[in-house]
This record gives structure tokens, sequence and C-alpha cells, in this order.
């Protein structure tokens, strides 16, 4: 978690360049817009993460008591000593070792802040490009980002085949607003006494893509889960080690908080670094641009990640047909019809039955649990409605999984949480293992067979703004604790309005619907001693006070304006 210093700082960073970048980008629409800003973003990450280690390097060269330590005794003279060095900085496998990008000399910021403004009309630059130096002619702004980017993902092949989205020469802009928006980036600290360069870029990621996804309305939702829902489904499942699997990825959210919960959590008397997180990371997305985006998010927080061959449909053209996941985690898109093209209707996945070709929510739920490990847990979105249809077989399928004793708990959220719709939703968190034993938490996890946690998170959050709710992180603990206590027995109790432990014969009482508002009942009310009837006497003749002042004071205004000489 950040302190107030460091937030203060991050705001101030993120409300400086989202305000100046628009200003400088007026022409490009949000979908163009977010490709231009997050790909200038992760050539500046690299290449801050790069001349780090460079900084670093340079210093155990010239210290004696470091293994790297070169002599200059050993030269005639200082230039040739000095020469000997900056032949050492180049040497990729110092970079490689710390899982830092090697950045070839094109795509390093400063050579991008040097020349941006040179090329505008047309340049001649010689560049290197895996140890080759060659000259050729830079005909734009858009051109020399591209030429960097393609550098670089020639130079890092194995982590970025494919993943960089080089289309800067294609852009319809103003070369000079290029230009400018490349001084804007530049501004981006990598420096701060607290918080480290990948910190600060990764933030920056991040905040830019939720503000993207404000800009896109719809089409936005399609790779952005609001962070404080990812959050909560992170806490409650608590991915400490496993791999983590998410076969609707968007751009990644799911691991970003993954990684970031174990590294707020870790113990401290370790000293774990995130690069060496017990966490393996795999994911699936359709949409080409949207997987580009989950592979830099994934890259400027160096997490190691198998995001399949190349981006597919995750019916059609499962990227992982063996994996069995402790963790899997998805937002996928609610009620997707038409999901089953070239879908076999005797698809392995279907164990609990065919879903309907109208509606894909438990087509995504059981894809999901057919690559859950035995031990494994998962937690994914969907539209209330999956909770309680029997339309095409929805129902039968329900009834299916809770017979088989796979669902644990269900939350449901309240209204206006996401950006791209409106549809009420609930979160679903399964497991083949309900029998006592140890979590991968370190929870001592008690016997929880045929018993159903339900949450209605209904009353909780905020309104940030008109539009959309948000939780506080007081209401993800207050969610996440309840759980928790009920999954190992410790201080949990029902409450009413809120939480309810219910066994399979209720279940079955309410014709396996799993709406937590049919098993947690009403918040009592607090008795204020006043009868009903006085009550309702007592504020029907308040409101008649109010009507009458209300009219009193509405005829002193229109009296005053007609003074006025204003005609009412």
């Amino acid at each position: 978690m950040t302190d107030q210093n460091e937030q203060e700082f991050l705001n101030n960073l993120e409300k400086k360049l989202w305000t100046s970048a628009n200003k400088l980008l007026p022409s490009l629409d949000a979908s163009q817009y977010k490709h231009v800003m997050l790909g200038l973003v992760f050539l500046k990450y690299v290449s801050d993460a790069f001349d780090i280690r460079r900084d670093e390097l340079k210093a155990q060269f010239t210290n004696p008591k470091h293994d790297y330590f070169i002599d200059p005794a050993d030269f005639d003279d200082d230039a040739d000593y000095q020469t000997d060095i900056a032949a050492e900085l180049e040497g990729r496998d110092y970079y490689l070792e710390t899982n830092t990008f090697w950045v070839p000399p094109v795509a390093r910021w400063q050579f991008l802040r040097d020349k941006n403004k040179v090329v505008i009309g047309g340049a001649e630059l010689s560049i290197q490009v895996k140890n080759r130096t060659k000259k050729i002619k830079i005909s734009s702004v858009g051109h020399l980002i591209d030429s960097a980017l393609e550098a670089i993902e020639l130079d890092n092949e194995k982590k970025l085949k494919g993943v960089l989205n080089k289309r800067y020469t294609q852009l319809q802009i103003d070369q000079a607003k290029l230009c400018e928006l490349i001084d804007l980036i530049s501004t981006i600290p990598f420096r701060h006494k607290s918080l480290s360069s990948k910190d600060i870029l990764g933030h920056v990621y991040e905040y830019f893509l939720g503000q993207f996804a404000l800009a896109e309305g719809k089409k936005g939702g399609q790779f952005y889960t609001p962070k404080a829902i990812v959050s909560l489904i992170v806490q409650m499942l608590e991915p400490y080690k496993g791999r983590v699997y998410d076969p609707a990825m968007g751009s990644g959210g799911f691991f970003v908080q993954s990684e970031q919960f174990i590294r707020e959590h870790q113990d401290r008397k370790t000293k774990q670094s995130s690069g060496n997180l017990e966490i393996s990371i795999y994911g699936q997305e359709y949409n080409h641009t949207t997987w580009q985006l989950a592979a830099m998010n994934m890259a400027i927080r160096g997490i190691d990640f198998n995001f399949g061959k190349e981006p597919a449909n995750t019916y059609t053209n499962d990227q992982h047909p063996d994996l069995r996941a402790d963790f899997v985690m998805a937002n996928p898109p609610f009620n997707m019809k038409e999901w089953d093209t070239g879908v076999d209707d005797n698809d392995p996945r279907w164990v609990y039955g065919r879903p309907p070709s109208g509606n894909a929510n438990f087509a995504w739920l059981q894809h999901m649990l057919y690559h859950l490990a035995p031990n494994g847990s998962m937690g994914l979105l969907l539209a209330n409605g999956s909770m309680s249809s029997n339309t095409s077989g929805e129902g039968d399928i329900r009834k299916a999984l809770i017979e088989n004793d796979l669902v644990e708990c269900m939350v449901a959220l309240p209204g206006q949480l996401f950006t791209n719709t409106q549809i009420p939703a609930c979160i679903w968190f399964l497991t083949k293992n309900k029998n006592a034993r140890t979590a991968a938490s370190g929870r001592q996890l008690i016997d929880r067979r045929n018993k159903v946690l339900f949450i209605d998170a209904r009353n909780l959050g905020y309104m940030k703004d008109r539009v959309l709710r948000d939780f506080t992180q007081n209401d993800l603990n207050k969610i996440c604790d309840v759980y928790h206590a009920w999954q190992t027995g410790k201080d949990y109790e029902d409450q009413k309005g809120f939480c309810s432990s219910a066994n399979l014969t209720e279940i079955q009482k309410h014709d396996y619907v799993l709406t937590p508002g049919r098993y947690v009942g009403a918040e009592d009310v607090i008795d204020d001693g006043e009868a009903f009837v006085d009550k309702m006497a007592r504020l029907t003749a308040q409101l008649k006070t109010q009507f009458e002042e209300n009219d009193r004071l509405e005829a002193k205004i229109k009296k005053n304006l007609v003074g006025l000489g204003y005609e009412i």
C-alpha cells in the first residue's frame, strides 16, 4: 500500500499527464490515443530501467571491492580506460542477468528526445540493430518511434515478439504533436525516495488504462475491469503461490493485482523480491490489440507470463489445453451470444451440461472449472441472471454445480461499478475441494462441504462521480474478512442483510437459486419506540408544513421579481 505522500505524488503526476496529453492529441479518439500513449510509456519505462542498471554497472566497474571491477592500472591512459568501460556497458548479458530489458541505442529515450525534432521533414540517421550499424532514412517522428519499437522487439524476441504496436507512422496527426508528447512523457520521474521506476510507470500505465476505458465507454469495458473489483477477487482468493489463469484477460488486471497483493503481504523477513514470486501467469485474449496491452502491462512490471502463441478464441483455440491452475480469475463478457460457433456439443468441458447458444455465462464458468486444479479456487464475474435463470437449461447446470458441491461463495455487487454496462453483476467463487486443508495462504480451512456463503454487498461502496460507484478499502476488507472467517471457522457469524451460511437443504428449498438476498434477509431496523401509526401521522404533518413553506417562499420570490420589473 502506498503512504499518503506517495499517493499524493502519484495523484499529481497522473493529473498532470492526463490533462497535458489531452491537449496534445485532441484529434484522436480514445481507441487510437490509447496505443499512442501506452506505447510511449512502455518505451520510457524500459529505457529508464536500462539506465538504472547501466548506472549500477558503471559503479561496479569502478569499485575495487566488486567482482566486475575494471582496474585502471591495466590501461596506458585514461581515455583507453573510459573506452573500455563504455564498451563493457554495452554488454547485453549484464542486463539480462537482472531481468532487465536490453535496449538498443535507437530505442533509448535520450535518443528519441535528441532526434524527435531533427527528423521532421526527413533525416538520415545511423542506427544500430542487433550489432549491425546501418543508415536509414527516418521520414517522421512516427517513423522514429516505430523504429525504436521494432529494434527493442528484435532484441527481445522471446518476451516481446508481436507485442508492440508499431503504428505511429500511420497516425494522421501533426508530427510536432508527437514531439511534444515525447517531451511530456520525459517529465515522468523515475527516481523517488520510496517508489521505484516500476512502481511509478506501472501506476501511470494502469491509470491510463482506466481513463481510456472511461473514454471508450462500452467498448472500453472489453479490456478493463475496475480495480476495486479485481482487488476484491484477488484478496478473497489470496494467490500467494501457484498457477494463476485468466481465460478472458483483457489488459491483465488480475495478474497485476495478484503480483501487487503478494508484494504487499509477503513475509518481510525473507525480503522476497517481486522477481522471485512463486506464481506462474497464464492468460488468453481474443482481441489482438488488447492482447498486446496485456503483454506490455506484464513487461512494464517485469512479470513473466505465458499468453499462448497468439491471440485466440478461448472456446475454439484454447491456448493452454493441459493447464490445471491453482487460481482462476476472470471478468468475461456478460451474456455473450453466438459464442459456440465451431464448438463441439460434446466438448469435454461441458461436464455439468451444454451451455445454451444464446448465453455464454455457464460456458465461461465450466471452461474455468475444466482448467481448475483439484485443490484450486476460482472467482468470476457474471451477470445477476446467472444466479436464478432457468432459461435453456441454465437452471439444470446451476443445480448440477450445487449438487456437486462446487459453489463456495456468492457475492451480490452494487450497481454502477462498470464503465461499459449497467447490468447488475455478482461474483461466483467455486472450488473442487471444500474439505479441511491448508490453503496456499497458510490459512487452516475447515470442512465446508455442502455449505455456501452468501454475501449481499449491494449497499457497500460510494459514488465517486455522477456515473460510477467504487469500493473503499474498508468495504473490501469487510467482505474479505467475513469470507475468510467463514472458511476458517474463526469468529464467523451470520449478519442479517449482509451475510449468511446456508446448507444444501436450504438451497434446495429455494429451487437452487443463488441470489444472496434470499438467504441473508433484511437488515434489522432499529426500534425507536414510536408506533408506526404515530410516526406516519407525524411525518405527514411535517411534510405538509414543508410544502406550505415552499409555497410561501415561491410567492415571495415572484413578488420580488415583479418589483424589479421582471414578468413572471
